[in-house]
């Protein structure tokens, strides 16, 4: 197994990983308006979701940056 492929591997997986958060996010912003929360305690959860959703984010790029770079480099 060449650097190139565990790299491939490694983005695969971050971009995977970096989808599930994204999913969280969505899940998590539906379940908050289902639940009715005044605003105060809305605006709170909102906090914590677009953090996570900047992470998710930039997993996702950072895993498909590896992919494409073992993709071009490793041929």
């Amino acid at each position: 197994m060449t650097i190139w492929n565990i790299l491939l591997w490694c983005g695969l997986a971050l971009t995977a990983a970096g989808l599930a958060g994204i999913a969280w996010c969505i899940l998590a912003v539906i379940r908050a308006r289902r639940a009715g929360l005044p605003d105060a305690a809305m605006r709170l959860r909102m906090q914590r979701v677009v953090a996570v959703n900047m992470g998710a984010l930039a997993a996702s790029m950072l895993g498909l940056m590896a992919v494409a770079i073992s993709i071009m480099l490793g041929r």
